[in-house]
């Protein structure tokens, strides 16, 4: 009887797994019968992006934050401008800026010729920003998904909802709270700056004008980005100068030392409310990778689109003709 029991009870444990999430809910399991491979395929091309270029993790996790805080974890920001139709790459905080678009495509790509019309674009964009942390050396997560593509897109929110490099801290609360995220998370999921670069024109202001930064890395940093602006705007610098592709907690031990890159990294730790969890995730990387995890879950359920809204794009760029 007990054997009959645990084999009834693992099936149906099985079956729950199995069973896509119900409308408006997003559950790590929802391709599990329709796509199963999906996993598989992300990985693999994850795998080759990040051969041929390892910035490109970095970039990715970035497109999906800049998806998820305009209307939502839709796949918004992958939409052309087309026609009359403007999208949001255009946007301040993204046009010249945000990459990892053609990786977004192949994926698409792939999946669609195994599993046509069912996987998302904004789905896909979530997963590739798991892999891309997990791949450099970061935590991994189950992703929730189930999410389906807009049909629409905004410029207008782009350009305010996205916080700016020179933000201050309250503002940075304010942005992030305003998609229901906390100061906490707002703090774990800045340590995404751990791997990745930055233009000039985003951190010359810091470098020249703060008074809270080391001599020595405001110095370093002035090399190669110019005081006048106009001048070497697009040259880079890494937002880590210690392990600049590797997924750490070193962007934390960074602001404990004055050297975060940009103001909107330093404001974190700079005598205010966020100072004592910045100490906590520069000493502590476990309680800083779990924190991270956590905070992206919680990102990836701002606003997704479910059930029979939205639509899944055939092609990310573009959204589906009538």
């Amino acid at each position: 009887m007990a054997t009959s029991f645990r084999t009834w009870h693992c099936l149906m444990l099985a079956l729950l797994l199995l069973a896509p999430a119900a409308n408006g809910q997003l559950s790590p399991s929802f391709y599990a019968r329709s796509c199963p491979t999906l996993g598989l395929i992300v990985r693999a091309t994850m795998i080759r992006a990040l051969l041929a270029e390892r910035r490109m993790g970095a970039s990715l996790i970035r497109l999906f934050f800049h998806d998820c805080f305009v209307q939502g974890c839709d796949g918004s920001i992958l939409l052309d401008d087309v026609g009359s139709f403007v999208g949001e790459k255009g946007a301040g905080p993204n046009v010249n800026s945000v990459r990892g678009y053609e990786v977004i495509d192949q994926i698409k790509a792939s999946v669609e010729a195994v599993c046509p019309g069912v996987v998302s674009c904004a789905d896909i964009v979530a997963l590739a920003a798991r892999d891309s942390t997990f791949l450099l050396g970061g935590p991994t997560w189950a992703v929730p998904l189930g999410r389906r593509d807009s049909t629409t897109a905004s410029q207008s929110l782009a350009n305010s909802d996205l916080p700016s490099p020179a933000s201050d801290l309250a503002t940075l609360i304010s942005a992030f709270g305003n998609k229901g995220l906390s100061p906490r998370d707002l703090t774990a999921l800045s340590g995404a700056h751990t791997i990745g670069f930055s233009q000039c024109q985003n951190f010359r202001d810091r470098i020249y004008n703060d008074t809270n930064i080391d001599a020595a890395f405001a110095a370093l940093r002035r090399r190669t980005c110019p005081a006048a602006q106009g001048s070497g705007d697009a040259n880079l610098a890494p937002l880590d100068a210690q392990t600049q592709l590797l997924f750490d907690n070193a962007y934390y031990r960074n602001l404990v030392a004055q050297r975060g890159l940009l103001h909107s990294d330093q404001v974190l730790f700079n005598g205010g409310s966020q100072d004592a969890l910045v100490r906590q995730y520069s000493a502590n990387p476990a309680l800083f990778a779990s924190d991270f995890a956590a905070a992206m879950v919680k990102m990836g359920n701002i606003s997704p689109l479910t059930g029979t809204a939205g639509q899944i794009r055939a092609n990310c760029r573009v959204v589906n003709s009538s």
